[in-house]
């Protein structure tokens, strides 16, 4: 079976994904994650939302999930199968235990995959995804993530501000071609950083809420990840036009 470069993609990142998540829920727990209090049932649960999104559209195609099919009731049983094996394993681990309630949160972020992915396809789908990946790893932790893990929380604003940008204007990019609308120059411009930018203000605001800390020096970070990609997928999508022109 020839893989489509979106499974190419997604088999590429659960290759790395999964073992990490497998060496990372078999070592002792780090002193910092300790010390940051970290809420370890929202970790159970988004890190199975992000491996069920990667295996559902790794053998999917990018499809939506039909459960009149085998395909995703197989990846649930893997997925209840790989839960129970972790929780197992974990016996065995220094500093870890089996938790039934661990697993019922891991249970509980692949149903929420599924679920999610039986009314979206694969780009709508990891936005939705990325999005609540940005929102449950900032809350996730009832200290301040950006105080005591400055790096690794700069780190992860960037990476995620910049795949979800990414989803999104994919997303922005079918949209108007379901739709028959053109979307040039400072329209695209404007719809493709004003999703972005405002979850980075949603952002912002729901830590105030949640007396969390986002930090100023995270507003840029995600700010400037936003537009690096979208000016990245401008010039990229310009560089096409003035090729297929010459062609």
């Amino acid at each position: 079976m020839t893989l489509s470069h979106q499974q190419k993609i997604t088999a590429v990142l659960l290759a790395i994904y999964w073992p990490a998540l497998f060496i990372f829920t078999h070592m002792p727990v780090p002193r910092v994650v300790l010390e940051s209090d970290v809420a370890d049932k929202n970790v159970h649960f988004l890190a199975y939302l992000i491996l069920v999104f990667l295996l559902w559209f790794t053998v999917s195609d990018g499809k939506k999930v039909n459960w009149r099919r085998a395909s995703p009731w197989w990846v649930f049983l893997t997925m209840v199968a790989y839960g129970i094996l972790d929780e197992w394993l974990q016996l065995y681990a220094v500093g870890r235990s089996c938790n039934a309630w661990d697993f019922l949160a891991d249970l509980t972020g692949t149903l929420a995959g599924l679920g999610l992915f039986s009314a979206l396809a694969f780009w709508p789908a990891g936005l939705v995804v990325t999005a609540i990946m940005i929102f449950g790893f900032t809350s996730v932790s009832r200290a301040n993530l950006a105080d005591t893990l400055p790096a690794t929380s700069a780190a992860f604003v960037l990476s995620a501000f910049a795949i979800l940008t990414a989803f999104w204007v994919q997303c922005l990019r079918l949209f108007g071609q379901r739709n028959h609308l053109r979307l040039n120059g400072v329209r695209w411009l404007t719809a493709a950083l004003s999703a972005p930018l405002a979850l980075v203000l949603t952002a912002r605001l729901s830590s105030v809420i949640l007396n969390k800390d986002f930090p100023v020096r995270d507003v840029i970070i995600s700010t400037g990840a936003i537009i690096a990609v979208v000016v990245t997928i401008g010039l990229a999508g310009l560089f096409r036009k003035v090729e297929d022109r010459r062609a």
